[in-house]
């Protein structure tokens, strides 16, 4: 009868063995490893991809109150909100205004203002006015992705058109108003930041509302 052979645990045999199994079961793990890296990328490829929208910080907007602009010698009025400071334009691109009668309309919690420009008809042709409103828009249009005019028929004395430029641009929101005889105003909406119109568009929409209640309280004296 042939007796196997028995190794104690410091003999060559079984240090080789141990090697054996140890390596052994390193590549089943490896193995295995390879496997479920392999099975979750194949799930991660099959499912859909819901990109995340890009978020931005949360802008506290003041409730809606307004008040009355009615100062002696000038020739329109109108509402404007509590939140807002007007505060007379006297310069242009450096150079002084054609009339004390611009004004600036300014939210400096939003660093933006409204600009007001008046111009009395009889010194300039109103083709020539309205010609001058519509190429102001009209520039933005290189980064504009469009421009939607709306006609507003405020009063019998006061009419004119509402300019929304979509896409970056330095102007969002412009208007003019005329009774064509004698009064033409011209008004437009900036922001002191580089245009996003993603970024901007709270704030925006917030201060357009104020535009339009402006435009429809305007009356001239």
């Amino acid at each position: 009868m042939v007796k196997s052979p028995r190794y104690t645990v410091n003999s060559p045999q079984s240090i080789v063995h141990c090697l054996l199994l140890f390596i052994r079961n390193c590549l089943w793990s490896v193995v295995c490893g390879l496997w479920s890296i392999l099975f979750i990328l194949l799930l991660s490829c099959n499912s859909p991809y819901t990109p995340k929208p890009t978020g931005y910080f949360r802008i506290d907007l003041p409730e809606k109150k307004y008040q009355q602009f009615d100062q002696p010698g000038y020739p329109y009025t109108f509402e404007y909100p509590t939140y807002a400071h007007v505060i007379k334009d006297s310069t242009f691109f450096g150079d002084e205004t054609e009339n004390p009668w611009w004004l600036n309309i300014e939210f400096p919690q939003f660093s933006s203002r409204i600009y007001l420009s008046y111009k009395i008809i009889g010194r300039y042709k109103l083709d020539s006015l309205l010609n001058d409103a519509f190429n102001l828009t009209n520039k933005h249009s290189i980064k504009a992705s469009y421009i939607d005019d709306s006609v507003m028929n405020v009063s019998s004395h006061v009419h004119g058109e509402f300019f929304k430029v979509e896409g970056d641009v330095a102007t969002a929101n412009q208007f003019f108003l005329t009774d064509s005889t004698r009064n033409f105003l011209r008004g437009a909406l900036y922001f002191d930041a580089t245009p996003n119109e993603d970024s901007l568009k709270p704030v925006n929409d917030f201060l357009v509302t104020d535009m339009k209640h402006l435009i429809n309280t305007l009356r001239w004296k």
